[in-house]
């Protein structure tokens, strides 16, 4: 089955492919076409995620799928929140995001966060099969699939594998970052990972 994922982050794209295995083909916007900068202008996970997948089926008439992540620390009252991959202005700066962090962090016990992942899948699957992903088709279906990570924010960065907040985040239950435990684990632990796994449980039915 193919279905696009609406992102062309390169680090996202691999990680969900990683996590899907060769049941599905992943396509990212570059793939179909689509460079355009999607609008994200909610103020929760729920909306962006909707948002970005609406705006994709709407212009492509494709199967797709839409992701937004955020970090919510406690001691920052939910911050960064949905300005995670923003956190230190514009420009999806990761090393910048993360001196933010760590310096907001700085001196306070309370380090509790957690990653929330919110995906929104829309297909054309109440249509017939051979119909799917035909541009006349208006029809749509849209679910929310949701996944969390409990954790804390570390004070200083441990470990190279993954992106973004990876070495300053260190799972429940863990005694390493998620950049420590490396992909493999993080893929079968983390919020992005749980969210995906129920896409994926809803994809094999859809198929059927």
């Amino acid at each position: 089955m193919k279905i696009v994922f609406a992102t062309n982050n390169a680090h996202k794209l691999e990680e969900i492919r990683d996590i899907l295995g060769d049941k599905f083909e992943i396509m990212s916007l570059a793939d179909i076409g689509c460079h355009d900068d999607i609008p994200e202008t909610g103020n929760t996970l729920e909306y962006n995620a909707i948002e970005k997948a609406s705006y994709v089926f709407n212009k492509y008439h494709i199967d797709c799928f839409a992701d937004d992540t955020g970090l919510e620390v406690d001691a920052l009252g939910g911050a960064p929140g949905v300005h995670t991959a923003r956190y230190a202005g514009a420009g999806h700066d990761t090393n910048a995001n993360v001196n933010k962090l760590l310096h907001e962090m700085e001196g306070r016990e309370d380090r509790k966060a957690r990653f929330r992942t919110v995906i929104c899948l829309i297909t054309t699957n109440d249509a017939p099969k051979h119909m799917r992903n035909v541009p006349y088709v208006k029809t749509m279906n849209r679910q929310l699939f949701h996944g969390e990570v409990e954790g804390t924010i570390t004070t200083e960065r441990h470990g190279t594998d993954g992106f973004g907040y990876d070495p300053v985040f260190k799972p429940e239950g863990y005694d390493g970052t998620f950049a420590e435990l490396g992909t493999d684990v993080k893929n079968k632990i983390s919020h992005r990972a749980k969210a995906v796994e129920q896409l994926a449980e809803y994809l094999k039915k859809m198929e059927k």
